[in-house]
């Protein structure tokens, strides 16, 4: 950031002036105000997530609490409470708005978020992994209105389309050379224009449905904020702020920034010092750092926050002067709700209460997404043996094993009151709703593709695997060989590695998301029910539910 001094002998001649003269005024003249708002990882959490925000407890430093928090109808009356004295404000947000999210957006294709936080007043968004979930096309239909291709429209009025605007510095139409989206939007703050680049990470194509970005190139973050420098200089821009789909891994409190590390941390190293504020996501953690000399933020996820970012704009050379951020948490209990989106989410309930209301069955206790440290988690377990009750009769696929991944699996199905679960319920813990296919693969492709968990070594992907299979591995070994071939085994017997197996996983693992590239290569696919429907009729099927032994993962060293 670059500070903005007044000489003494500027200040000694101007203070002789009784009426000043311009060149007097143009360096006393006060530095302008900005607030800017942001968000990231909403995840069309239109209703509070279970759980609320996890924050280190005020009264013991040593413990954390879980404070209720988020929610769009309280986001949306935090975001006009912390506008309220700020003459110069925006509302930005740093991508994943939609994706993996709850029933109430899901169910319609995620048009009631972005209903709501047009309705916010949300000005501009990076465009995230999550935001191409369905594909390129469908997001343009995010941001331009229309009905669904498949399903058609089915709210309770025409969906018209985002009133804020997405960008995409980074995200390049292999057929035309031009970004998908805008690169970047200048805003004017009492004269001074200031840049908002936004973009999402280079690592889209392996966490997204490959055949939905296939037509896209994703290009380096940090060249390609560098390469529009000298084009926003040209057009008088000196203060610029990075929207950023990509984060980092903080070890302290939500506004704090202890040991920072990640990508994002490399990245902002590369940006060029012209770049004074990133604001960033996809990691959804919370935060508030100086990375580099400039302030780096991120907001959780779901709503839980909202980051307040203030600025000083230097009147006459148009950067910035001084940059600092608090997380604001919203609170339930600080927070009423709006008015405008309790209208415009009842307009939604009335239509999809009947089918989210569904009784699916009940749990025992509270099945969380979380792995141990062998990488198996309880929930894991479940939806796998799911998905194998859905496809092991000959009919269905003849499947002996099946595996999801951990991404796939967003949220813990939590147990309220008597334990009862919803069709809401199950559809958060598997909103994408992929498709399951079953394939046929040789024991030594099952190595190969346990192998794959490990081939972003920052960010391991551990498959949750179904009853009966088991395998160890050694955290001791390098790539490509911590699986114990010996461990391997199916109901007892050791995998044979020249035997053929049928192998159940979703589309996205089929055409290789997540890396997991050995599932590509599966022969004699047979498609069948969706993730989210075989969880449901395991739930009906199996209840009450409770968490499975673990063991079917085990980790040596």
């Amino acid at each position: 950031m670059r500070r903005f001094h007044l000489s003494p002998l500027a200040a000694a001649i101007c203070s002789l002036v009784v009426i000043a003269a311009s060149p007097c005024a143009a360096q006393t003249a006060a530095p302008v105000d900005l607030r800017i708002l942001a968000i990231n990882d909403f995840h069309g959490y239109l209703r509070p997530p279970p759980g609320g925000i996890r924050i280190t407890d005020p009264a013991d430093a040593t413990k954390k609490i879980m404070v209720a928090a988020g929610g769009a109808e309280r986001m949306a009356t935090a975001v006009k409470k912390l506008r309220e004295g700020h003459n110069n404000n925006i509302f930005v947000a740093a991508g994943d708005l939609i994706g993996a999210s709850p029933f109430l957006s899901a169910m319609f294709h995620d048009e009631p978020t972005i209903e709501s936080l047009s309705m916010m007043g949300l000005a501009i968004s990076s465009v995230g992994n999550h935001e191409f979930d369905e594909g390129k096309d469908e997001l343009l239909r995010m941001q331009n209105g229309g009905c669904h291709p498949v399903d058609n429209c089915q709210g309770p009025h025409p969906f018209t389309g985002a009133k804020f605007r997405y960008l995409a510095a980074s995200t390049i139409d292999k057929a035309t050379g031009k970004t998908v989206f805008p690169p970047y939007e200048i805003k004017t703050f009492d004269g001074i224009p200031v840049a908002f680049i936004g973009l999402t990470l280079k690592n889209t194509p392996n966490l997204v449905s490959p055949a939905g970005v296939a037509t896209l190139e994703f290009r380096d973050e940090a060249e390609t904020v560098n390469a529009l420098v000298p084009e926003l200089k040209a057009r008088g821009v000196e203060a610029i702020v990075v929207l950023i789909h990509e984060g980092g891994f903080p070890s302290g409190d939500y506004n704090e920034c202890p040991g920072i590390s990640g990508p994002i941390v490399d990245i902002v190293k590369k940006f060029d010092k012209a770049v004074d504020v990133v604001i960033s996501g996809h990691t959804h953690q919370a935060y508030v750092c100086e990375i580099d000399g400039r302030l780096v933020t991120s907001g959780d996820k779901y709503g839980t926050l909202v980051t307040a970012i203030d600025l000083q704009l230097d009147p006459k050379t148009h950067d910035v002067i001084s940059a600092k951020a608090d997380n604001t948490i919203v609170r339930i209990g600080s927070y009423g709700r709006d008015p405008e989106q309790s209208a415009l989410l009842e307009s939604y309930d009335r239509l999809a209460a009947p089918i989210a209301n569904r009784p699916a069955g009940a749990v025992t206790e509270t099945l969380s997404r979380t792995p141990n440290d062998s990488g198996e988690s309880p929930l894991g377990d479940i939806v796998a043996d799911a998905q194998l009750a859905a496809t092991s009769s000959e009919p269905n696929g003849g499947a002996v094993i099946a595996f999801t991944n951990p991404g796939g699996v967003r949220t813990d199905i939590v147990k309220r009151d008597e334990g009862a679960v919803t069709y809401a319920d199950i559809f958060a813990s598997q909103p994408f709703r992929n498709q399951l296919v079953t394939m046929t693969l040789t024991g030594q492709q099952l190595k190969d593709v346990l192998e794959q968990q490990w081939a972003d070594p920052k960010r391991p992907r551990p498959l949750q695997v179904s009853k009966g299979f088991a395998y160890a591995w050694d955290a001791a070994k390098p790539d490509g060989a911590r699986i114990i071939t010996e461990r391997m085994s199916l109901d007892g017997r050791p995998i044979d590695p020249k035997a053929s197996y049928r192998v159940t996983v979703n589309n996205y693992l089929a055409e290789g998301g997540d890396g997991f590239t050995v599932f590509k290569d599966g022969a004699a696919q047979q498609f069948g029910a969706y993730d989210v429907d075989a969880l449901y009729a395991f739930f009906k099927a199996n209840s009450p539910v409770g968490p499975m032994a673990a063991g079917r993962i085990a980790r040596i060293n």
